[in-house]
């Protein structure tokens, strides 16, 4: 268990406290104490022989990736841990491009000691910036895939052969894979400890608008990548602002069945170290707030490409964002039929409002002032199942509900939510309800978005 009193935490404590006030930051340390006290998390790698497994069933595997690094003054123990980390990959099939910027040799003369045919060393005649840099490294890129990786961070062993997996694994059941991303941890700056494991979900459109879940280690059609680029306005966010265009791009040329599966593929297992150090991001994140602001503005660059008229503004966390919209969701959105909100229970607990298709409430026991893990308690996102008595619906999921219960949508004149009371009995299988209305609304191929800012206490 990482130290729960240390030098960061008391200053991410003092920066909260000064952006959100006493009352926030008192909620926000608490939930951060009891979380370190509960926290786990050890990663575990790979055995030798295990390794050899995949060397040797990688054999029949064909993608090849190209792997962006922009480096810029990189320290030479950083640079080798991650010139390193790739080439002991277990699938070998791919190139590191370095497109280094630095105003001095020192990255140019670690380079000079490998010599690895599948290595392609840039030296730039500027410093344009993270995305003009990274576009230097992309304009050589050959592979099917692009894959990006920060010049301080690591690779495990298995990053490529996981993904290269995932694709053949696709193509066999026709799906071309687009966009790829897996789980990460953070690391120290001796790579000897590791925590903050994140482990991500499926792809969820509406988590990802309120935040870059999707991040490290994002691996993408090369040729999408080539089509899209970096945009230097959006330096700090460059990554989130691609991974936002890409998807719009991925929906706008797929036709989508009634799973509405999209060629976006997440590998649930960690295959990224982000190096934590006192200048970045995953450290000290005030150090770029530019980079919290250029992420906003790539949201509202996203609602404007889809011509959803909203307004994006900052949560208490930085690098959390929500989306209110004008008038309201259902008419900026079609795709959208239901909107959950969250159930208090008479502690201020969550209680219920999300659950997964299994029936399992996620965030139940939350303090309603708590964000939960990686903030999802507190952020908008795509849901499976809403529950029913914290509810509103658009005129074709009204339908939908008196086709399937046989009862008209009563619906309350102040909220604008489903008056459950007067149409179900007061023993009603509220679960079963909601699973079974949930259920016809994706078979209609209609989204349910969950939206914590709604609330009703049972």
């Amino acid at each position: 268990m990482p130290k729960i009193v240390n030098l960061s935490n008391l200053n991410k404590t003092i920066r909260y406290l000064k952006k959100n006030g006493v009352k926030q930051a008192y909620y926000a340390a608490k939930e951060r104490v009891g979380r370190m006290r509960k926290e786990s998390y050890r990663f575990e790698p790979l055995s030798n022989e295990a390794l050899q497994v995949q060397r040797e069933k990688a054999r029949a595997f064909s993608c090849r990736f190209s792997i962006l690094v922009p480096a810029y003054e990189t320290p030479e123990e950083y640079l080798k841990a991650m010139v390193d980390s790739v080439l002991n990959q277990t699938y070998g099939n791919f190139e590191l491009i370095i497109a280094d910027a630095s105003e001095s040799d020192r990255v140019k003369k670690v380079m000079a000691s490998y010599h690895d045919e599948r290595i392609l060393y840039k030296r730039l005649k500027e410093n344009g910036g993270i995305s003009a840099n990274t576009n230097q490294a992309l304009k050589d890129a050959t592979g099917d895939y692009a894959a990006l990786l920060d010049h301080d961070d690591l690779l495990t062993p298995d990053a490529l052969y996981e993904m290269a997996l995932k694709i053949e694994e696709s193509d066999k059941i026709g799906i071309k894979l687009q966009l790829l991303y897996s789980d990460e941890d953070k690391c120290d700056t001796k790579t000897l400890h590791f925590y903050g494991v994140h482990k991500k979900t499926s792809f969820n459109q509406d988590l990802l608008l309120s935040n870059n879940y999707i991040c490290h280690f994002l691996v993408m059609e090369r040729s999408l990548m080539q089509k899209l680029g970096f945009r230097s306005a959006y330096d700090g966010a460059q990554d989130f602002d691609l991974v936002l265009r890409a998807v719009h791009e991925i929906i706008k040329s797929n036709d989508l069945d009634a799973d509405r599966k999209l060629p976006i593929a997440h590998v649930s297992k960690v295959l990224y170290h982000w190096r934590c150090h006192a200048a970045s991001t995953a450290e000290n994140p005030e150090s770029k707030r530019y980079a919290y602001d250029a992420g906003k503005r790539a949201v509202e660059d996203f609602l404007k490409m889809n011509g959803w008229k909203g307004r994006v503004r900052h949560l208490r966390h930085l690098g959390f964002y929500r989306v209110d919209y004008e008038p309201d969701l259902f008419t900026n959105r079609p795709d959208v039929a239901l909107i959950g909100g969250k159930l208090l229970n008479k502690k201020n607990q969550v209680a219920g409002g999300i659950y997964t298709s299994g029936g399992k409430a996620l965030y139940a026991g939350l303090h309603k002032e708590y964000s939960g893990y990686m903030h999802r308690a507190v952020l908008q996102q795509e849901a499976r199942v809403i529950d029913v008595r914290c509810m509103q619906a658009s005129g074709e999921a009204k339908k939908v509900w008196e086709e399937l219960m046989g009862v008209s949508y009563p619906e309350d004149p102040l909220t604008g939510r489903l008056d459950y009371r007067k149409c179900l009995k007061e023993d009603a299988d509220y679960s079963e309800i909601s699973r079974k209305f949930c259920e016809a609304i994706r078979k209609k191929n209609l989204k349910i978005v969950w939206d914590p800012a709604m609330t009703e206490k049972i």
